[in-house]
């Protein structure tokens, strides 16, 4: 079954290429209806996903206005809550982590119920030590506690990655310190961020109070929207589409969280984790992966509660055009691995009797159907839709239907253009504070930019999909069998 499972995603997308190539040849009528159909179903979901970013762009700025820590001062016990912070971190340069602690010692936020762990790697370069001495000497006295890890190379049964360098990193600041200490678990929340990710100001009061506040907090994990504004204006315009894209649908996800599966950097009760046993260290997507770990172990009764509210991050931006494209490409097919998680998920599903089986079927079908999505939505829209013109074949095009089948779809696509109108318009708004060189003409060049949308989507949006999906069905030789970083830089050419 769990060698089923990771063929499955693969396999749907192969099997549509083919049966969309041959079908389209044997019966171009009953494709082109198909088409049809599958872009008016996509116009009407990218309408209904607009009317969820946009209200998500409202209830952000809403709580980005909001002075939150006042709010959580008035709650009893909130004084006895502390931050369990972990940064893991490989070769990134000294400036990056830098301005990372910078944005953490300008939160609005009580720094000595700060926890802070920088988690590095012993296989990275001799720099990593010097930064973390560094920034140990020049930061660390502000929090609570400054902790260092090194996490060891080649540990058994691990895969390079974040997961393994996390799960090293809590392990040892709890048995180092917080038991030591006697902190209470339960009044812990763990935040891992990546080590480039900027915390606004109020995120940590916001987060404290919806720990406070919500039903069953330790129960959930607590998702920010992520915005990759830190080096915005050096990334080329399809990056900057590609990572906006990343973010909007992070905001679309967090109008509907009964569909929400943790991203990147988040935060969650440390009394969860350290009862799971931490993050599994032999697999890639260890985001996700946390968060199916939860839903497991507590036969379904984990969610997440979305924070509505930013933190910055890196846009993926090499020095380097050419270079730039490809680190996008590995980023995607990184996340794409995600991917595994469905075997995992669906073979806890089968032995847990205790789960709901409405939740099983739920989030077996929205998975598999969230894969198969990202991989193909694209492709049929803007690739396939036109085979039936070229296979099939003269008495297919003399007909009405061969006639108005590109007729009909451009009008749709046309139609479902409001929703990059939306994008482009909200792109400009979530952009940070301008550099001395924007000028009015940029604002253009960055509505501009969007035309790239329907190329970055197969390009650097399907394409790694269905290569991470394929590995993963291959199995063996092909899989993804370590993390890759993406690098981090500020060596860029001026404007």
């Amino acid at each position: 079954m769990h060698r089923f499972l990771e063929i499955l995603p693969g396999a749907l997308v192969w099997l549509t290429l083919i049966f969309m190539v041959v079908a389209s040849a044997l019966w171009p009528v009953y494709v082109a209806i198909f088409i049809i159909l599958f872009d008016i179903y996509w116009f009407l979901r990218v309408f209904l996903l607009s009317l969820y970013l946009m209200h998500t762009y409202r209830q952000m700025k809403e709580n980005m206005q909001t002075d939150w820590l006042e709010k959580t001062k008035k709650i009893k016990g909130w004084d006895e809550i502390y931050n369990l912070i972990i940064l893991p971190m490989v070769d990134e340069p000294y400036a990056v982590v830098k301005e990372t602690f910078e944005e953490l010692k300008n939160t609005h936020y009580p720094k000595d119920k700060f926890i802070v762990v920088l988690a590095q790697e012993e296989r990275a370069s001799g720099e990593n030590a010097e930064t973390g001495r560094r920034i140990e000497e020049e930061y660390g006295h502000l929090f609570h506690k400054f902790i260092i890890t090194v996490h060891p190379h080649n540990l058994p049964n691990e895969t390079i990655g974040k997961g393994s360098n996390q799960a090293w990193a809590a392990r040892h600041v709890r048995q180092d310190f917080i038991d030591k200490e006697g902190l209470s678990h339960e009044k812990i929340i763990l935040s891992v961020f990546d080590v480039d990710t900027q915390i606004y100001p109020e995120y940590f009061g916001l987060l404290v109070y919806r720990f406070l506040t919500v039903e069953d907090p330790q129960m959930a994990s607590y998702q920010p929207i992520p915005l990759f504004n830190n080096n915005i204006y050096q990334a080329p315009a399809f990056a900057r589409v590609i990572a906006l894209s990343a973010t909007y649908y992070q905001m679309m996800q967090s109008a509907r969280p009964e569909n929400m599966v943790t991203f990147s950097s988040h935060s969650m009760p440390f009394k969860a984790l350290a009862e799971i046993g931490y993050w599994h260290t032999d697999k890639v997507s260890e985001d996700s992966r946390i968060f199916w770990q939860c839903f497991v172990h507590y036969h379904g009764n984990w969610r997440v509660v979305p924070l509505i509210y930013p933190v910055s991050m890196d846009a993926n931006a090499a020095p380097g055009f050419w270079q730039t494209v490809m680190n996008v490409y590995r980023q995607q097919r990184r996340w794409a691995w995600g991917s595994e998680n469905l075997s995992y998920m669906v073979t806890s599903f089968i032995k847990d009797k205790k789960m709901k089986l409405f939740k099983k079927i739920y989030w077996t079908l929205y998975t598999t159907e969230a894969s198969y999505s990202w991989a193909m939505a694209s492709v049929l829209i803007f690739a396939l839709g036109w085979l039936p013109l070229f296979l099939g074949g003269q008495e297919f095009n003399t007909t009405l239907l061969s006639y108005n089948l590109p007729r009909v779809t451009t009008q749709i696509m046309s139609w479902a253009s409001l929703g990059i109108a939306i994008s482009a318009i909200l792109g400009v708004l979530l952009l940070p504070p301008k550099p001395k060189w924007f000028r009015p003409r940029h604002y253009f060049l960055y509505l501009a930019q969007w035309i790239l949308l329907p190329v970055t989507m197969i390009l650097l949006g399907s394409l790694p999909a269905i290569d991470a999906q394929t590995r993963l069905m291959l199995g063996g030789q092909y899989r993804l069998d370590k993390f890759w970083v993406t690098p981090k830089t500020r060596e860029f050419k001026k404007k």
